[in-house]
C-alpha cells in the first residue's frame, strides 16, 4: 500500500508500533454507493475502518423501510458489537457516500483486542463516542425541526468528506431522516434560500458552512464536543 494508507483516524491514533503489528490483518477495499457491507441478522465476519466516504447504520423494519441510527466515517469503525465478542450483526451497514476502507476479519479483530492494550483501549473509547452519537440522534429526532436535523446531517457528512460537494440524493436524505420526499424538498429549499446549500442533480453542495451551522440545532456541536472528549484526534 502507499505510505499514506490507512487514512482512518482511529487507526492513525494508535502508537506506530501497534499499527505496524496490525497492518498485515488489514485489507484495502473500495466501497461503492449503496453497497451493503453487512445486513441485519447476518454473521459478523468483518469490521471496516473507513478511509473515506460514509457508512450508514440503519434499523430495518418488517416492511423493508429503514431509518438511520448513526453514521460512520474515517473517525471510526463498523461492527462495534465485535468489541464485546458478538458474532452476529443486529443492524444493516450500507455505503452512503462511496470511498474506501480497511477491512479486517472479526477473528483478527478479536486477537488484536486481546493482545494489544492500546488497540483495545481505543476501540472502547470509540464505542463510547459512537453511543454518544446514537443517543444524541434519538434526542434530536424528537426535539428539533426537520430543517435543523437536515443541516446537522449535512454538517456531519462534510466532516467526513474532503469536498463541499456531497453525492447524495433527496430520496436518500428522506430515507435517512425517516420522512417523505416532499418534506425533505421543503427543508432543503429553506436551507438553499438561506444561502447555505445548493441542490443539484444527485448532489448537495455546501456553499456556506457557517450559515449551515447557524441553521442547525445545537446537537451537531454537542456531538462533536463529546466525541472529541473520547477521541481527541477525531477532527483535524
Amino acid at each position: 500500500m502507499t505510505q499514506n494508507w490507512p487514512r482512518n483516524r482511529l487507526l492513525l491514533a494508535l502508537p506506530s508500533r501497534t499499527l505496524k503489528r496490525l497492518m498485515p490483518a488489514l485489507e484495502h477495499i473500495r466501497c461503492q454507493r449503496e453497497q451493503v457491507l453487512m445486513d441485519a441478522d447476518s454473521s459478523l465476519e468483518h469490521v471496516f475502518f473507513p478511509d473515506s466516504g460514509v457508512v450508514s447504520v440503519v434499523a430495518v423494519y418488517e416492511d423493508g423501510s429503514i431509518v438511520e441510527m448513526a453514521t460512520i466515517g474515517r473517525e471510526g469503525f463498523t461492527g462495534i458489537q465485535a468489541v464485546f465478542g458478538a458474532k452476529k450483526s443486529s443492524m444493516r451497514l450500507f455505503v452512503q457516500i462511496p470511498g474506501s476502507a480497511a477491512k479486517m476479519s472479526r477473528a483478527a479483530f478479536t486477537r488484536a483486542m486481546n493482545a494489544m492494550p492500546a488497540f483495545r483501549g481505543l476501540m472502547f473509547a470509540y464505542v463510547q463516542a459512537f453511543m454518544e452519537q446514537v443517543m444524541m440522534s434519538v434526542a434530536c429526532n424528537g426535539a428539533h425541526s426537520l430543517k435543523e436535523r437536515l443541516a446537522r446531517w449535512l454538517l456531519m457528512m462534510r466532516d467526513r468528506n474532503d469536498d463541499d460537494v456531497l453525492p447524495v440524493t433527496q430520496n436518500l436524505l428522506a430515507e435517512m431522516l425517516g420522512v417523505q420526499r416532499p418534506s425533505i424538498t421543503n427543508a432543503a429549499g429553506e436551507l438553499e434560500h438561506a444561502g447555505a446549500i445548493e441542490r443539484g442533480r444527485n448532489q448537495v453542495t455546501i456553499l456556506d458552512r457557517q450559515r449551515l451551522l447557524a441553521e442547525s440545532c445545537e446537537c451537531y456541536q454537542l456531538v462533536r464536543e463529546r466525541i472529541t472528549s473520547h477521541l481527541p484526534k477525531t477532527y483535524p
